[in-house]
């Protein structure tokens, strides 16, 4: 299985089953909490003995715990984030320490109370937090029974503690398989959900990277794919700590893409940098037919880190590796198998965009042909032929007519109809390459719409907008539907002579916002229905804030 820090395994599937909730686990312990400090209350009344004379204590003791219980519950129920902490599983160590301290046996079955707090942090939190419990609970049932009883039965005392370490241990473990395993299924489904065709494929497959990077705590994620037509290699990398990350590939060398690619196309394998005891283990020796050390340290100074996992990646057009780099020397078998698990339920929904986006942009193609020839037989003649009329009008009209300023302004309006319907035209007859010289589509098109909006109804919109907010031709369309509808709501539904449009992107999310100046008085509360409608499908929210002066802004954030 091992060579000189190679492990390599068979691309097998696992299956996976979803846990619950957070807010259902939650629940669940806070009940077995409460649960339990009844039936401790109940028992303190059934055993009316007391040879101690601390019975008032420990009355007082109880009590104080079934409120602290009822309280958590409560705070549940109300979805308060205070029930949630860390916090209230140390609570419960302490409060097991004070029943075995208080009533002064350590043979009582209080003694069990512990195994409570063990579990829930264990199947909460993982093995880290599972372990500490349970270290520090042992010590201190050990702690308060040399304190509390000097003439405890010291066999039993040591079995118990045993019992508890052994069970915490088995707890912890399991519990960390648990919530590995509810991290990894939440990871499929954000990789699933990020497949939207709106964010494009660049995008999507950057934000996957990116997500894989984030659930291994690795150091980089890097991406090689080769076509299998061309044989050209393209390199998708994402660094930790890096803000904005490219979403475009680069091209790579033919050395270095030999490198990248010389693994087995069909085998999963991780990889650490022997070193110290390793370097000395003969077993790690013994497999020939696996890779060698040399390659191994080879792609690990080329990926600059000590340690990587890696899967295959393999696509109708394409082929190549996926590079997962970490600092941590234990990777395993199952984080690779996981691994090709992301691949397996990612790529394929991303080579389904891309085809998509293919069709959809050779579609597209074509109907701009015959829209370029509809605009120019139905929509240009037509205005030339208005404009024609106009002038007719006007020569017909005496000098002094009051009428003639309209004329020429509804000559005017038209003939600058006529200049953007060619405009359009030739934009529509223009192929993808010409389109990538010129400045980005949105600058344009928001520029003319709020041209649009100051001519026709008087109304000043003054446009703010990052000149690289990088995205696609898809997410453009819907950017400027949304902002066409929310300017006629200024101009159908407001008196406002102002307003202002702001574009920018930051930390994943595109953020508009629509303002307009009010008139003075109060505006009733309201909801874009379209536009909310919009911004729903894409994922996105919309938020409306009035001001008591009627100055309105809609506030709308789309996931990018």
């Amino acid at each position: 299985m091992f060579a000189n820090g190679w492990e390599t395994h068979d691309n097998a599937p696992v299956q996976l089953t979803a846990g619950g909730s957070d807010l259902a686990d939650l629940r669940m312990v806070n009940s077995i909490r409460l649960v339990l400090a009844i039936s401790a209350l109940l028992a303190m009344v059934t055993d009316l003995h007391d040879s101690s004379g601390r019975g008032g204590l420990i009355w007082l003791l109880f009590t104080a715990y079934l409120a602290h219980s009822l309280c958590l519950f409560v705070l549940t129920l109300l979805q308060r984030s205070v029930a949630q902490k860390k916090l209230m599983t140390w609570l419960d160590v302490a409060w097991c320490t004070l029943f075995v301290a208080l009533t002064g046996d350590t043979q009582s079955l209080l003694f069990f109370f512990f195994y409570f707090p063990i579990l829930a942090a264990s199947f909460r939190w993982g093995f880290e937090e599972g372990a500490r419990v349970t270290v520090a609970a042992t010590a201190l049932f050990i702690g308060t029974a040399f304190l509390v009883d000097s003439q405890a039965d010291w066999p039993s005392l040591l079995l118990r503690s045993s019992f508890l370490l052994a069970l915490g241990y088995i707890s912890a473990h399991w519990g960390e398989a648990i919530v590995a395993l509810n991290r990894r299924l939440a990871l499929l489904r954000d990789v699933s959900e990020l497949s939207n065709p709106r964010f494009g494929v660049d995008h999507t497959m950057t934000r996957v990277l990116d997500k894989t990077r984030a659930f291994f705590d690795a150091k980089s994620c890097v991406l090689i794919l080769r076509d299998k037509d061309t044989g050209t290699c393209h390199v998708r990398s994402i660094q930790a700590g890096r803000s904005k990350p490219s979403v475009h590939a680069e091209s790579i060398s033919g050395k270095t893409a030999e490198l990248l690619l010389s693994l087995a196309p069909e085998q999963l394998v991780t990889y650490s940098r022997p070193h110290g005891y390793m370097r000395r283990w003969p077993l790690r020796l013994l497999m020939p037919s696996k890779p060698t050390v040399d390659i191994g340290e080879h792609l690990s100074d080329l990926l600059e880190g000590d340690a990587f996992i890696s899967a295959p990646v393999s696509l109708r057009r394409s082929a190549g590796r996926i590079y997962v780099v970490t600092e941590k020397k234990g990777n395993h078998k199952a984080d690779a198998l996981f691994l090709s698990h992301i691949v397996a339920q990612a790529f394929p929904m991303i080579e389904n965009i891309e085809l998509v986006d293919r069709m959809a942009s050779e579609a597209a193609s074509q109907e701009r042909q015959k829209i370029a020839l509809d605009i120019h037989d139905r929509a240009v003649q037509p205005y030339i032929g208005l404009t024609l009329g106009l002038s007719a009008v006007r020569n017909k009209a005496e000098p002094g007519n009051p009428l003639l300023d309209d004329i020429d302004k509804l000559s005017a309006m038209a003939q600058q109809a006529i200049e953007d319907l060619r405009h359009y035209a030739g934009t529509f007859r223009r192929n993808k390459g010409q389109r990538k010289t010129q400045e980005p589509i949105y600058t344009a098109a928001l520029q003319q719409q709020t041209d649009q909006v100051k001519a026709l109804y008087g109304v000043d919109i003054v446009m703010d907008a990052e000149p690289n907010l990088q995205i696609n031709d898809r997410m453009t369309a819907e950017v400027l539907q949304i902002v066409r509808e929310g300017l006629s709501n200024i101009c159908r539904h407001t008196l406002a002579q102002c307003g202002a449009l702001r574009l920018q992107r930051s930390a994943g999310w595109l953020h508009i916002q629509i303002e307009n100046v009010g008139n003075s008085a109060p505006v009733p509360a309201f909801s874009p229905r379209s536009i909310t409608e919009r911004v729903a499908s894409l994922g996105g929210m919309v938020r409306v804030h009035s001001e008591a002066d009627g100055y309105t802004t809609v506030q709308i954030q789309i996931p990018v």
